[in-house]
């Protein structure tokens, strides 16, 4: 099973925890963003950008983490757009409070995950099991 986690830089470390669990349990990793440094030029931008869009269109899952910024947002409308499973996944039911949610976040293909770190990966892993799982 491929994934792909969108999320801001602010989150860095729970997307490289969470890439790492569904890795270490059979999982593939369709683009790891997290690895990019030293980003400062519109060449190197849409390098990655081709490579995101590449690591979405790949994947079998989509999983969004909240904070999320513009970019991840733009993975999420070509998730929706390419018909792939999608987690959003927020550590608070802030995903559900008028002020701060989208209505891209409650169209039907769309599956909230509120809570650990552990239930959003424990939730993937039940919906898609693997030889390692």
């Amino acid at each position: 099973m491929k994934f792909y986690i969108a999320s801001s830089l602010k989150n860095i470390e729970n997307v490289r925890r969470v890439a790492e669990d569904l890795k270490a349990r059979g999982f593939q990793h369709t683009y790891d963003w997290t690895t990019q440094s030293n980003v400062d030029t519109i060449t190197k931008l849409r390098s990655i950008g081709q490579e995101e869009v590449s690591g979405v269109l790949a994947a079998d899952v989509v999983i969004v983490m909240i904070p999320a910024g513009k970019g991840s947002h733009v993975e999420l409308g070509i998730a929706l757009g390419a018909g792939k499973k999608i987690y959003l996944y927020s550590l608070t039911n802030e995903l559900n409070e008028i002020g701060k949610t989208c209505t891209f976040y409650h169209v039907d293909s769309v599956q909230q995950r509120i809570g650990s770190l552990e239930d959003l990966i424990n939730s993937v892993c039940l919906e898609y099991p693997t030889l390692l799982s």
